[in-house]
């Protein structure tokens, strides 16, 4: 059997139905996953909850500066061809 990936969306769905008064056992059938499966997702799903009132600048700082490097990175491949186009017009 071919295992189900699913997406954060859909997991916190799932958790937020049990927490939302809808017992476990429908919940995991309606979803046909086991009973362990959501107390793992509702776990981390709590433990990580406070998350989602950070401040995302660390984040959007650490993307900038990837964004940032690709770009050098891309900027010194371009002049590296072209320096060695020009040594070879020499030749």
């Amino acid at each position: 059997m071919k295992r189900r990936k699913w997406d954060s969306k859909t997991k916190a769905k799932i958790v937020l139905e049990g927490l939302s008064g809808m017992s476990v056992s429908e919940v995991c059938t309606k979803y046909q996953i086991s009973q362990n499966q959501y107390y793992l997702w509702r776990d981390k799903f709590l433990s990580e909850s406070y998350r989602a009132f950070e401040n995302n600048s660390n984040v959007t700082k650490e993307d900038r500066l990837k964004k940032r490097i690709l770009n050098l990175e891309q900027t010194l491949g371009a002049v590296t061809f072209e320096l060695k186009k020009l040594e070879d017009e020499e030749v």
